[in-house]
């Protein structure tokens, strides 16, 4: 069974008044590139996500090689800001950053009418709330199976909507709401990140996250299913890494450590890894022939789909 993934980003529930919001973790962990593993052995599809955001991404994949190597291009010459020819460490880092920044942006944008019912240019928690769960806020969520799963999601909301609304008055601006949306990215949610995530992790209650607890987040076994390598290194990290004071638990702090690093830098680091894989001629900077050579790291083709089908076929035989 593959880990499920506890960084996943998140996806906006969007309801009418006839539909309940669907059932699934809303904790935010610092936003990585991709959902997609970093593993250039099974594909590249974290690279496309981090170059070219991922609704591009999604686009590239229905092109042609002619097509896509045709827009890359395109998009080389758009970042290289200084016209020299090439790509710096410099350019790649703010173009990778602007492409993350325009996924939250575009996201934003996909949900605000939906919210903002009276069209003012603001979303009232009334609106929101509204939206989400209108249709079972007066029978107390009677005609769903698990009530007090929903119950518990709309306090979380509710809780999380307060902490973005800096001034107090239950009417989000755009900043605000994208604050809600996207609490990683503001330093003032970052307690409500790591409240979030302890509620669903530790399932007894009990305020703290035990060993059994931290790895059952990630991994369920199948019947008979023995235990992946990466779960081993994952328990290993929990004991030697996470557990800083050695009680054999993670509290509020600890899980602050491990899911807010704020020393980490997504978009350098991939610009990094780009540079390294396509600068053949190891001046620390690519050209847009070092790039089209490397096309396929950098996007996605129907061509190199296909490719990614066929190697998973036969692994699998």
């Amino acid at each position: 069974m593959q880990p499920l993934l506890l960084l996943a980003t998140l996806t906006v529930l969007v309801g009418v008044t006839l539909t309940v919001p669907a059932k699934e973790k809303r904790v935010h962990h610092q936003r990585d590139l991709s959902d997609h593993a970093h593993d250039d052995s099974d594909g590249y599809k974290y690279d496309h996500e981090a170059f070219l955001g991922k609704e591009e991404a999604k686009t590239f994949d229905q092109l042609s090689p002619e097509e896509s190597k045709e827009r890359l291009g395109k998009i080389v010459s758009r970042i290289d800001g200084d016209k020299d020819g090439f790509v710096s460490h410099v350019e790649l880092h703010n173009w990778i950053k602007h492409r993350q920044r325009k996924y939250i942006e575009e996201n934003v944008d996909k949900h605000w009418k939906e919210y903002d019912q009276n069209k003012d240019g603001k979303i009232a928690w009334e609106e929101y709330k509204n939206t989400t769960y209108g249709y079972y806020l007066g029978e107390e969520f009677d005609d769903v199976d698990d009530k007090t799963s929903y119950k518990s999601m709309l306090k979380r909301d509710e809780r999380r909507f307060k902490v973005a609304d800096r001034d107090g008055d239950l009417i989000a601006t755009r900043q605000e709401f994208t604050a809600f949306l996207h609490p990683e990215d503001y330093d003032h949610m970052k307690d409500v990140i790591i409240q979030e995530t302890m509620e669903d992790i530790d399932k007894n209650g009990d305020g703290k996250i035990g060993l059994e607890e931290y790895i059952g987040d990630m991994f369920t076994p199948d019947d008979g299913e023995s235990e992946p390598d990466w779960v081993l290194t994952e328990k290993k990290h929990f004991t030697e890494i996470r557990d800083m004071n050695k009680d054999g638990f993670l509290d509020a702090s600890e899980v602050a450590q491990w899911i807010l690093p704020g020393e980490i830098d997504h978009a350098d680091n991939e610009a990094k890894h780009l540079i390294l894989e396509t600068d053949t001629d190891k001046d620390e900077k690519i050209s847009k022939k070092e790039i089209l050579a490397n096309w396929n790291m950098f996007v996605g083709s129907q061509a190199t789909n296909y490719g990614e089908d066929l190697t998973r076929r036969h692994d699998e035989l």
